[in-house]
């Protein structure tokens, strides 16, 4: 078998329908998905205390993924003080906001169809007609 036929058939999503290639490893990551989880409800960001306290991770876990997610630019911080303490706000960028949604999206299609509810391919909607069979083909994997 040739490198391309190789790529060819890992691209083709009726030999790989549950690749799930819309989901993104940066946000699938658990402490990744708590921090962004916890962001994405509050527009205004979050302090790092709180995103510690939200996500139940250490201060180094913490500091080392949200680096992770500044350099991807999903996140923006904004060190500063609030009085005479050290304060460190977080929060989504609209780049990360659209990118999270899409990946929620994704895994929501995910869900429908392990749960065997039908999915529209083209913007993740449940059919109206649930008794349908889902294909592994209606699941939406785009890439994000």
């Amino acid at each position: 078998m040739t490198q391309e036929s190789k790529h060819k058939m890992t691209n083709d999503k009726n030999i790989a329908p549950y690749a799930f290639e819309g989901l993104d490893r940066l946000f699938h990551e658990k402490a990744r998905l708590g921090i962004l989880t916890s962001l994405i409800s509050h527009p205004d960001g979050l302090g790092f205390k709180q995103l510690k306290e939200l996500c139940g991770l250490t201060d180094g876990n913490l500091s080392r993924h949200m680096q992770l997610l500044e350099e991807a630019n999903m996140i923006e911080l904004h060190k500063g003080y609030k009085g005479k303490r050290p304060h460190t706000n977080c929060r989504l960028t609209d780049e990360g906001r659209k990118r999270f949604n899409e990946y929620l999206s994704v895994l929501e299609n995910v869900i429908r169809g392990a749960s065997g509810e039908t999915v529209s391919s083209d913007r993740g909607e449940i059919s109206d007609d649930i008794n349908t069979n889902l294909s592994p083909n209606t699941l939406s994997t785009k890439p994000v």
